[in-house]
């Protein structure tokens, strides 16, 4: 097994040396903390990942949760580790000191949950779906909700959940058809079915608590009808807990991603499941995206962290496997000599060191809107809020498909090794491929995007963040090292932008179907994009550093980035060019062809 799933080293140069994190401590929200409180707050979070869920990551996935006598049953871990968050204030780390949270950063928190997450996703997986369930009833719900739900929650006695999907309704919520009858008690009484919702029935905790999307009886068809309710399992009454008529049906038997539950429920089976309203009828999709665009970056950060874990594994075993010999040594006689050696090993470990820490510095960029917007100056939120709108879809996409690619590299290093489970790169490799799927498919990013996030407010989003790449472009072009590269991000950027126009033309024209038919290639370009921008942005770091003529280990910290960027640069962004070209033209393949031109 590897001994290591993420850098702290590398967490900080990102933090301090690339975003300037300490800048945070200066607003009003943050004034109680500095760096040495967010090096606490990390080095806490890493010791926590690494004792209690790195030694449990095969365990989870051996032991999946099981189905018996309509009980769901997972490892002792489960309950260990909510306790533990609950204790260490994590699972309500960036809320208000009123409603007992730590006032944490989003960008320090997000750090920290990487760790969790690197560590053991399946395992980090329910206290995220905690956080993200509790700040939905502090923003929206009553105080009577967040009196009675909030606290446990918070404390990790109870699990919360996001309960979305129906039979019938995946991706398309316009066709929710759980319903909601209003009584005169003040409750709804909730019925239907919902399926495949994470930790959505488990022993390793008291309660759990769904936050689940609904529509009132007679309410407005399509999306405009759906409601949120709170819907627990077991609900407060008389000064203790009862059963709600909610009952779990059955389990889905899952690829990866094994240590945590994922459930089908049925409500109100015997005609008493209870559910209370979030905020105003009809507005609970509106109040569901604050979560689901919460998970969609927490769904980027996830599989950056699954591709950690991969990179260091192969890493590892890549010093340590000997095999074969330099390809210009043909003496049999000579010892074999360490994989890390050969070149293309070389390669395949760049690949996956390019896509993991550019998809984290993605990620702490996206976290640092998320604060400026919600916490900075006022004259900064607005700008920072349709950035964040816009690159949320990348954050989301880029590293779920590319951890793929980066974690089969990892597979590739390992060989026959690779494919056995004597080593956790099979076990990565399977968790890693729910995250193109969860929160929204990748085609339904590309669409979000290209569709609306490009195209909002008359297309600022899109201008400022043409802005931010510029800004930074720029700088590295006053480096001599890194001029190169700062050329070729703007020659990629007009690309973009070249794209953007030859789409939007397609719309103006009223052919929707063919702008919108290779929406997922434009954000595969917008990806390629942005996390070029973060690299040329490492590199202008790395270069400072490197003139302040740092310790010999650091030296090599500093020229391993420098060279990661070059791959980037050299071997990533030039598919920008092939995807520019197919984004240009308007023959609308995909939309002409029938569906008989697929039979056999």
């Amino acid at each position: 097994m590897a001994d290591r799933f993420v850098s702290l080293r590398n967490l900080r140069f990102l933090l301090y040396e690339v975003m300037q994190a300490e800048r945070l401590a200066a607003w009003p929200r943050f004034a109680e903390y500095d760096r040495e409180s967010f090096d606490m707050m990390l080095d806490t979070a890493l010791r926590l990942s690494s004792e209690l869920l790195f030694p449990a990551l095969r365990e989870l996935d051996q032991n999946p949760p099981s189905f018996e006598d309509g009980k769901v049953l997972v490892r002792p871990l489960v309950r260990v580790f909510l306790a533990q968050a609950g204790e260490g204030g994590w699972v309500g780390a960036p809320f208000d000191y009123e409603h007992g949270g730590l006032q944490l950063p989003t960008m320090i928190n997000t750090s920290c949950l990487y760790m969790f997450n690197a560590a053991n996703f399946s395992a980090a997986a329910y206290l995220g779906l905690t956080t993200g369930a509790a700040h939905l009833i502090l923003s929206y719900g009553s105080e009577e909700l967040q009196e009675a739900y909030v606290p446990p929650m918070l404390e990790g006695r109870w699990q919360g959940t996001m309960a979305l999907t129906e039979p019938q309704a995946g991706s398309s919520l316009t066709d929710v058809a759980v319903s909601a009858e209003p009584t005169e008690q003040g409750h709804y009484l909730i019925s239907g079915q919902k399926i495949f919702i994470s930790a959505g029935d488990h022993d390793g905790a008291d309660n759990v608590v769904h936050l689940m999307l609904a529509r009132i009886k007679g309410a407005p068809a399509g999306i405009k009808g759906i409601s949120l309710f709170v819907v627990p399992k077991l609900r407060p009454e008389g000064g203790g807990l009862v059963p709600n008529d909610l009952a779990t049906a059955g389990l889905f038997h899952k690829m990866g991603y094994r240590g945590c539950p994922i459930v089908q429920l049925s409500m109100g089976e015997a005609g008493d499941c209870r559910g209370w309203l979030v905020g105003e009828p009809h507005k609970g999709l509106s109040y569901m995206f604050q979560m689901m665009n919460e998970a969609r970056i927490g769904v980027g950060k996830q599989a950056t962290a699954v591709a950690s874990a991969a990179y260091y594994a192969s890493l590892q075993y890549a010093k340590e496997r000997l095999q074969g010999r330099p390809v210009g040594d043909k003496d049999p006689n000579q010892p074999p000599v360490p994989l890390i050696r050969h070149a293309d090993v070389k390669r395949m470990l760049l690949l996956q060191r390019a896509v993991v820490e550019g998809s984290l510095s993605l990620i702490l960029q996206a976290a640092w809107y998320a604060d400026l917007y919600a916490h900075g100056p006022e004259e900064s939120r607005e700008d920072a809020f349709l950035l964040l709108e816009l690159i949320t879809p990348v954050v989301k996409s880029y590293p779920s498909e590319m951890g793929i690619l980066s974690t089969s590299a990892g597979m590739q290093i390992l060989g026959g090794y690779g494919y056995t489970d004597e080593f956790p790169l099979e076990q990565l490799y399977r968790d890693m491929r729910i995250h193109p799927i969860h929160e929204g498919t990748t085609g339904i990013q590309g669409m979000d995007l290209l569709g609306r996030k490009a195209m909002m407010h008359q297309g600022r989003a899109l201008k400022l963040f043409a802005q931010e790449v510029n800004k930074d472009s720029a700088a590295a072009e006053g480096v001599e090292a890194l001029a190169p590269q700062a050329r070729r991000l703007s020659e990629a950027l007009a690309l973009l932008r070249q794209a953007t126009e030859a789409k939007i033309a397609l719309a103006a024209r009223g052919e929707i179907e063919n702008f919108l038919s290779d929406a997922t290639l434009y954000l595969e370009l917008f990806g390629l994009v942005a996390v070029a921008w973060q690299w040329l942005k490492q590199g202008v770091a790395a270069s400072r550093a490197l003139d302040g003529s740092p310790s010999q280990a650091e030296q090599n910290f500093y020229n391993g980035k420098l060279a990661t960027m070059r791959y980037f640069f050299a071997y990533e962004l030039p598919k920008a060019h092939g995807l520019a070209q197919r984004l240009g033209e308007d023959d609308g393949l995909t939309v002409s062809l029938q569906e008989e031109h697929f039979a056999d």
